[in-house]
């Protein structure tokens, strides 16, 4: 089973695996990183490289992922994050199970589990306006309740949100708003670690490999769009 598994992984995929494992092994030791930060970092790497190969068993590693990364968020008073992620991601780990084996294709052996589709202009315009009034109205509320970096939080919460109803329902997509709110992620705990003191550099360690990721995420459901459309 294990060697199936590790067979139906690219190089890239194992080098990439590898290289930010081994980053946050470093930095807890290192830097006595926390452990919650650690088991965090390594399950949200893991789910979402296979999002990006379509295996639904992301959801299993991303059930872990975004019960730690709340907690860890909460403590940082990054209220919109944790709210993003025991609030909503962490319930959607279930449905999205569900949505995806409703849709699992009838061949399943190295490639994807799920079949993907693709949004039109016209959809692309309503989210465009979903995303930008939803930002403003939250990025409020998170200031009302004394959140930091309440612009950047709103954002990348309102992205993420709209970005993992595109992952239930298997839209290609949702990649390109995931290159987004990991680009935002990224600057966001960067200012947050440098100006708290805090010591979740593998929070930094994390985001940085989600981005590589959806590229790599994009470019492969692209070319899974295009097979799947090719066999119709």
């Amino acid at each position: 089973m294990l060697k199936r598994i590790w067979h139906e992984w690219t190089t890239f995929e194992k080098i990439w695996l590898a290289v930010f494992t081994a980053i946050n092994i470093y930095l807890f030791f290192a830097l006595g990183d926390s452990l919650i930060g650690l088991i965090s970092s390594i399950t949200g790497m893991i789910a979402v490289v296979l999002i990006a190969k379509g295996k639904i068993s992301n959801y299993f590693f991303g059930i872990i992922q975004s019960g730690t990364y709340s907690y860890i968020s909460f403590s940082y008073g990054l209220y919109g994050e944790a709210m993003l992620n025991g609030l909503f991601y962490f319930p959607f780990q279930f449905i999205g199970m569900y949505l995806w084996n409703k849709n699992k294709t009838r061949e399943s052996t190295k490639g994807e589990d799920v079949i993907v589709k693709r949004l039109n202009k016209k959809q692309w315009i309503q989210l465009s306006l979903v995303i930008v009034v939803s930002s403003i109205i939250y990025a409020y509320f998170l200031h009302s309740l004394g959140g930091k970096q309440v612009r950047i939080d709103s954002i990348a919460v309102v992205l993420s949100v709209v970005a993992q109803l595109l992952l239930v329902k298997r839209y290609v997509e949702q990649w390109i708003l995931w290159i987004a709110v990991n680009v935002l992620s990224i600057t966001l705990w960067a200012i947050i670690l440098m100006t708290s003191g805090g010591n979740d550099w593998s929070m930094l360690v994390m985001w940085s490999a989600f981005l590589l990721n959806s590229v790599y995420g994009y470019i492969n459901w692209m070319k899974i769009s295009k097979k799947q459309l090719a066999k119709q």
